[in-house]
């Protein structure tokens, strides 16, 4: 298979990626009258079954049974796993609270919370344009504090939540797949324990439900393992700096969505903010494209030193 091949499905990948994640919350809103905890137990569940299968499917049996014995790496998953059924559980209650600008946001801030982290903990040195990037969302947002009257605190608690949970993966050894459903697994035990002994709305009983409210519920696996499969896929085909352009596809659903579908107020100072995050994206975007094409460029020209005799 050409390498051009392997670059149209990695996008085609990641471009359904970050598009099924931009249009989850329409997912989330068809059974917006159900507790927002009761929704996140149905979605550890039934991604913790079909994980499990696609794992047994694909044998990663072993990688699975490898991870399981080194308990120090359980530990550390446990704290991750906990960052991300909190990160999961705010998304869903934001979105059928009409939050879902507050959320849209969020993911727009979460890729320079990743940059400011990589400063903090890995050592990583920020760029000029970097900089200019993160003290323009930073004006952005004490602009919304000092003039709206209001901290964001939905979007820095989604983009903080994820932005360590990002941290803390990118050092554990376990692929991405596998770290989910072993995530997911040590979460099952409070899902099950919440489900069976504190959810008490009308559709806590799986036989006393249509089978139509049923299949709703139980989607919430597919609304969380096909992207995260289709993201995979395509993070193995492109550079981690390509994937990085498509990942406004799922803030920008989310922002269109709120608006022109759901009808959230925008006020002036939210809009302000949004362009001027928007703004300092795009200065980080390009700046980190002009990046990764001179660092290829040099490691290109390196090989043509090497091999000129």
């Amino acid at each position: 298979m050409s390498l051009t091949r392997e670059q149209k499905l990695g996008g085609l990948a990641a471009i359904s990626a970050y598009t099924l994640w931009g249009i989850a919350p329409l997912y989330f809103k068809q059974i917006a009258d159900i507790p927002s905890l009761e929704i996140l137990v149905h979605r550890i569940v039934w991604s913790c079954l079909l994980l499990l299968a696609v794992v047994v499917g694909i044998r990663q049996w072993p990688q699975l049974r490898a991870v399981l014995c080194q308990p120090k790496l359980l530990a550390a998953l446990m704290l991750t796993s906990v960052l991300l059924g909190f990160n999961w559980w705010l998304f869903i209650w934001a979105v059928n609270q009409n939050h879902m600008l507050d959320a849209s946001l969020g993911y727009y801030i979460n890729p320079l919370l990743n940059v400011l982290l990589g400063m903090v903990f890995l050592g990583e040195r920020l760029r000029k344009m970097q900089w200019f990037a993160l003290t323009l969302a930073g004006c952005a947002v004490l602009y919304q504090l000092l003039s709206y009257g209001a901290f964001p605190w939905i979007a820095f608690a989604l983009a903080g939540s994820f932005a360590i949970y990002g941290l803390l993966r990118k050092k554990l050894a376990v692929n991405a797949m596998i770290g989910l459903l072993l995530e997911s697994l040590l979460l099952l035990p409070l899902a099950v324990w919440y489900w069976w002994f504190v959810a008490d709305s009308y559709a806590v009983n799986l036989l006393h439900n249509s089978w139509t409210l049923n299949l709703w519920l139980m989607a919430a696996a597919l609304v969380t393992t096909v992207p995260l499969l289709c993201f995979i896929a395509g993070a193995r085909r492109l550079q981690l700096s390509t994937m990085g352009f498509f990942q406004y596809i799922g803030p920008s659903l989310m922002f269109v969505f709120g608006v022109w579908l759901y009808q959230e107020p925008l006020a002036t100072e939210r809009l302000f903010t949004f362009a001027v995050i928007w703004t300092a994206l795009a200065i980080y975007s390009v700046d980190a494209w002009q990046a990764s094409r001179k660092s290829r460029l040099q490691r290109l020209n390196q090989t043509a030193k090497v091999n000129t005799p």
